[in-house]
């Protein structure tokens, strides 16, 4: 081979423009396939190691697009609460080892981590830390919340995108660090069922991290990407059972669709026991009715169901349930039933601030519900749906769950009924008292002499 001058192996390695260029490639960026004809990839131009540097860059400039981090920005480890806002000893206890698994993440990011709870109790924030403290340190973090990931996948055939689908979905699904936030909350189209298992697929079986939160149970989570995300030796699941935060410093009563408040005053304290009025029979009723509520709140457990007439102390006793562990720090949701089905109808408004899975969702999943009057609500075929869906999860869960009704438990839908008079997971307890008057009809005691005889 002909030897090359100095002269002509310097003007080979620099540009018109004085500028160092590839010997590779000279300048070009890209090679062709050294592969014989015939080979898929002959004729095919790829990337010179010159342009890889650069490439990445483009990948990774691409991924900072996509993300939500700029508007998160505030959300690290040092602004997050660990030990939460009045909460309950147990759920301090579970928020700082949340806030602890998500912190050792970070420092290392292997493996999955899979962050459930409810609205508001701190998911994102945390997904959120990892992310910003992944970008301090120059690595690279796709953050996006599923509903806009499928949004971005989905534009990239219109004519307009300026990337293809191919280069849009190979860069979410390869990305060094990907955080996928509120798992569950997208439209379970078929399409977005398959887009979701590919990612999660090649994920699993590249082992790439990965971080995922979600406000469902995993058995809610569609099978094919549930089989991923259980998987000991790649996933570490952290369930987060602390309430909305947002609402710190406000009794959990608060929630717009409970009426505590106006309740704020029925305590065990201020119940009436009407010694004097009632035959013994009733009076002995309803005190045990009376420490059968008072032990239900010191330990809420399982189910409580009070029956009656109207007027005998049901709702009193079910509200005091409720302000008592609400002044004891733990999460109560108080409402009456028809209430929370013209709740849940509203979300439906176009005006509505609330969408209907959040508000469906807020009672399904209260830490402590209680329903007031059953057998009130309008007996629509949708109210029973609903009704069923909410008795059917807290059953299932079992979620301590107190209810009040005047209609006799062998009346109400059979759905709701077969779980009430479930005695392994339910107290069903009848008062016998006739109704409250306010004392005015008093029994009159008998003259001190009469009472001697």
């Amino acid at each position: 081979m002909a030897s090359t001058s100095n002269t002509e192996q310097e003007a080979r390695g620099r540009s018109h423009e004085g500028k160092e260029v590839c010997p590779i490639c000279k300048g070009l960026g890209y090679l062709r396939a050294d592969v014989p004809v015939g080979h898929s990839d002959f004729g095919e131009l790829i990337p010179c190691t010159c342009r890889l540097a650069e490439l990445a860059e483009l990948r990774v400039s691409a991924l900072r697009t996509l993300s939500d981090l700029e508007i998160l920005s505030r959300m690290t480890f040092e602004t997050f609460a660990p030990e939460g806002h009045g909460l309950p000893s147990e759920k301090q206890a579970n928020l700082r080892w949340a806030f602890e698994e998500s912190q050792t993440f970070a420092k290392k990011p292997e493996g999955w981590l899979v962050l459930k709870g409810g609205y508001g109790c701190g998911k994102t924030h945390l997904a959120a830390a990892i992310a910003n403290g992944c970008v301090e340190r120059g690595q690279p973090v796709l953050f996006i919340t599923v509903p806009d990931l499928l949004d971005h996948l989905r534009a990239t055939f219109a004519p307009s995108s300026s990337v293809g689908y191919d280069t849009r979905f190979g860069d979410v699904r390869s990305a060094s660090l990907l955080i996928l936030d509120d798992l569950g909350t997208e439209s379970a189209t078929p399409w977005a069922q398959e887009k979701l298992f590919q990612i999660f697929n090649y994920r699993y079986n590249a082992r790439l991290p990965t971080v995922i939160t979600t406000n469902h149970e995993l058995e809610e989570i569609p099978l094919r990407l549930r089989s991923r995300l259980v998987d000991p030796d790649l996933t570490r699941i952290v369930s987060i059972i602390a309430p909305d935060y947002r609402r710190a410093g406000v009794a959990q009563d608060q929630s717009d669709l409970s009426s505590l408040t106006l309740h704020s005053h029925q305590t065990f304290e201020s119940f009436d026991l009407r010694k004097g009025e009632l035959a013994r029979g009733e009076g002995e009723n309803l005190k045990r009715a009376f420490d059968i509520a008072r032990s239900f709140a010191k330990d809420p457990r399982a189910w409580l169901v009070l029956t009656g007439t109207y007027g005998v102390g049901k709702t009193h006793l079910a509200a005091a349930i409720a302000n008592y562990c609400v002044q004891g720090g733990h999460p109560a949701l108080f409402v009456v039933v028809p209430d929370l089905l013209d709740h849940l109808r509203a979300t439906f408004n176009p005006q509505s601030t609330v969408t209907f899975y959040q508000q469906f969702e807020e009672v399904r999943r209260a830490p402590l519900l209680i329903l007031d009057d059953l057998g009130t609500e309008s007996a629509t075929p949708w109210a029973r749906e609903k009704l069923y869906q909410v008795f059917d999860y807290r059953y299932n869960a079992q979620l301590p769950t107190v209810i009040t009704t005047a209609t006799p438990i062998e009346e109400l839908d059979p759905r709701l009924a077969t779980r009430m008079l479930d005695v392994s997971r339910c107290t069903p307890f009848a008062i016998l008292a006739p109704a409250y008057r306010g004392g005015v009809l008093r029994r009159k005691k008998k003259p001190a002499r009469q009472r001697k005889r």
